[in-house]
């Protein structure tokens, strides 16, 4: 096939003027492209919350917990892009996953100081979470944003909504004579962590597992050989991510599992990209997350 009126046939050279046009074509381009990406990572995708199943054996688990469902959501953020009718989706969404218990990996509220709209945001949580308690057992801990407006305060919510507070303590829950540890620590960053407490508070039967708000203290936590699973929360995933680079931005204590599931000596490390966000209220290919554990008996 012959091709004519082609300039490199003809041997013209591309006009200033063409190639002022492609320019600006091109420009056009980008910006649509960059409004478009803009309006789907603000109004999109932050209010697209994905179920995580996540099925794993825990070499220490026995077969009464055998198939235990466990809920994770974490970071909600309170009173920032988080509001009452999104917090009331994401409880809407834990309840119909119909789960054995929910843990909750802190960061409440968004930890700009303890102001009138951080009270009034706590009266929201209150008002939401107070029925999710009262289907199935919740347990939750503290996360740096929480100390940054008023831990005491965040803790007097818990309690008002019946969730049980894990800060370096254990629940354990029991069937027949058969038990699953539940154990939580402090804020890593902030708080008063006391793992060598928790640890000797926990019998030396059944599988544990850990609540952590910053991932990376699994390095510390597995090195004790004691817990199976950590859950945390803590990095949102980083909010943007970006193909073939992953996330330009990670908080401090989530560098090194920023996001899902990770073996960390014997123990599971999984990172909840949390339902809220405290920083700009963007996110892309990183939705929200609410993650639904299976836990199965045996070697892993």
């Amino acid at each position: 096939m012959r091709f004519t009126n082609s300039s490199v046939e003809s041997g013209k050279r591309l006009s200033r003027r063409d190639f002022l046009k492609l320019l600006k074509v091109g420009a056009i381009d980008l910006a649509l492209l960059a409004v478009g990406g803009g309006i789907y990572s603000f109004l999109i995708e932050p209010a697209q919350i994905k179920i995580e199943s996540v099925n794993l054996k825990l070499r220490r688990l026995t077969p009464g917990f055998s198939g235990i469902r466990i809920a994770q959501i974490s970071d909600i953020h309170m009173g920032g892009w988080m509001n009452s009718d999104r917090l009331q989706n994401v409880v809407d969404l834990v309840v119909a996953q119909e789960p054995d218990l929910l843990l909750i990996t802190g960061d409440f509220l968004l930890g700009r100081g303890f102001d009138e709209d951080s009270q009034q945001a706590l009266r929201d949580l209150i008002t939401i979470l107070t029925p999710l308690a009262v289907l199935f057992p919740t347990f939750a801990i503290l996360g740096n944003h929480d100390y940054w407006t008023n831990p005491e305060a965040v803790r007097d919510m818990l309690h008002s909504c019946n969730i049980t507070d894990l800060t370096n303590t254990v629940f354990t829950l029991t069937r027949g004579a058969e038990k699953l540890h539940l154990r939580g620590v402090d804020d890593i960053w902030e708080g008063d962590v006391r793992l060598d407490e928790v640890i000797a508070k926990i019998p030396g039967d059944g599988s544990a597992i850990l609540l952590a708000h910053e991932p990376d203290f699994a390095d510390e936590s597995a090195a004790t050989e004691r817990f199976d699973l950590q859950v945390s929360g803590h990095s949102h995933g980083g909010q943007v991510v970006l193909p073939f680079y992953g996330p330009p931005l990670l908080p401090y204590l989530s560098q090194k599992y920023p996001s899902g599931l990770y073996r960390v000596r014997k123990m599971f490390q999984y990172t909840n990209r949390g339902v809220g966000m405290a920083r700009l209220p963007v996110r892309f290919n990183c939705p929200p997350e609410i993650t639904v554990f299976t836990l199965e008996g045996g070697v892993s």
